[in-house]
């Protein structure tokens, strides 16, 4: 029952008007969250398959360009709205996201040296190593749930202070891209 759910959401917000603070950075405005939805889209890209029509060579390098280049989307969402707590949000999650993206880093290289490779689609044939690396695929684990500010790492949003994080100005279509982004 409840599987058309998001999709009638996101009608829904799509359809509503468009409602800009009045001294909000308009450009910047409108593309943090295109740029966000196109970053998150982008990541499919590194997702392992077996058809060799699309191929990668170095799909963990774009992978960590990519997942880096959010931060910037980020705070040109919460910079251009010009409210402080949007600006204060955002602060708080390109930090935490910058911390976490070194320890991403750090345990994709590690795997890199022992696979030797730079291919995510490659590096399926040793899956294997997942057992005998458990600690660095728990960290790994970790790391992800932190990197994307889900429930135990979500401290940019600041419940505390009623703050909901970078996306406090948008509202209809431009948050539903925030939304799917995240």
């Amino acid at each position: 029952m409840g599987i058309p759910q998001p999709f009638s959401d996101a009608i829904k917000l799509f359809v509503k008007e468009q409602a800009k603070p009045t001294p909000a950075n308009k450009s910047p405005f409108m593309v943090a969250p295109t740029m966000a939805l196109i970053l998150a889209l982008m990541m499919w890209a590194v997702y392992p398959h077996s058809h060799q029509s699309y191929f990668l060579q170095f799909s963990v390098l774009y992978f960590l360009c990519v997942s880096s280049m959010n931060v910037y989307a980020t705070f040109m969402a919460g910079w251009s709205s010009n409210s402080k707590y949007a600006l204060l949000g955002a602060l708080r999650g390109v930090a935490q996201t910058i911390s976490y993206e070194v320890s991403m880093s750090l345990i994709l290289l590690s795997a890199l040296v022992l696979t030797m490779t730079m291919d995510f689609t490659k590096m399926i044939s040793y899956s294997w190593m997942l057992l005998m690396l458990m600690p660095l695929t728990v960290t790994w684990f970790i790391t992800s749930l932190a990197e994307t500010n889900r429930t135990p790492f979500d401290f940019a949003e600041g419940e505390s202070e009623l703050v909901s994080g970078f996306n406090i100005e948008y509202s209809s279509g431009l948050f539903a891209m925030i939304f799917m982004a995240e």
